[in-house]
């Protein structure tokens, strides 16, 4: 029987104080634990309404929606503990990378490391104020990319510039850049994606190497001002990979 402390600890995940509290975060949904499980990350404890797995403590439904964190609880929820990455162990001049400039909203940057999945792309380097990986909204919209993609923070501009010192490409989406289904791309470096509202900060801006754009269609056409991020890292990535 799951207590009234799992219950408040569980709870806890939802905000990041907790997770870095804990070091830990929650997954729910029977197949993204399942993925888990076979993983090479630490589950914690699983708790479940229906017997899965032995290591799986069996609860009742009212208690799986206390310790829930979505609208319509699911049957299962996993307490998982945050793995650590090291920041070094990057490398582009060797491989993509993605690189998120303030990306703020937990469901983009959740669409952005599932496309990152999708993409081959292993690593995403953020700014310490874009949103945290491990935010429950964040974890249920990478589908189980998470477990594959390691997503690193730190000082953005200060690591570009680095980059970029270091003769990597680096590439970032702005109106005044080139077209980017006409300019030649390479098969590695980082690309830079911006915040929502403010695009890409004049600090990170200046290590940019190459400027690209994405056109509307036909080009002079009068539409939207602009692409949601994770669209644009969409086809920016879908860009790089067709060669």
């Amino acid at each position: 029987m799951i207590t009234k402390a799992e219950i408040q600890s569980i709870r806890a995940l939802a905000d990041k104080r907790g997770r870095v509290e804990q070091g830990a975060f929650i997954a729910e949904g029977e197949k993204l634990i399942a993925e888990l499980r076979a993983s090479a990350l630490r589950v914690r404890k699983i708790y479940t309404t229906k017997p899965l797995w032995a290591d799986a403590e069996v609860i009742a439904e009212k208690d799986m929606e206390r310790i829930s964190q979505l609208k319509t609880a699911n049957s299962t929820l996993a307490v998982v503990e945050c793995p650590h990455y090291n920041l070094e162990d990057v490398e582009p001049a060797k491989n993509l990378v993605l690189a998120l400039d303030r990306v703020q909203n937990p469901g983009n940057l959740g669409t952005i490391i599932r496309l990152a999945d999708w993409f081959g792309i292993t690593d995403i380097v953020c700014s310490v104020d874009s949103a945290d990986c491990f935010n429950p909204k964040v974890i249920q919209a990478t589908m189980g990319a998470i477990i594959r993609v390691r997503v690193h923070y730190t000082d953005l501009a200060q690591w570009l510039e680095n980059q970029r010192d270091g003769g990597v490409n680096i590439y970032g989406t702005f109106l005044d850049g080139q077209n980017i289904y006409k300019t030649e791309k390479g098969s590695c470096g980082v690309i830079v994606m911006g915040n929502e509202g403010q695009g890409i900060s004049a600090e990170c801006e200046k290590s940019v190497t190459h400027r690209l754009y994405i056109p509307p269609y036909p080009a002079d056409r009068s539409g939207s001002e602009s692409l949601n991020v994770a669209i644009a890292t969409a086809i920016t990535c879908s860009e790089f990979r067709r060669g």
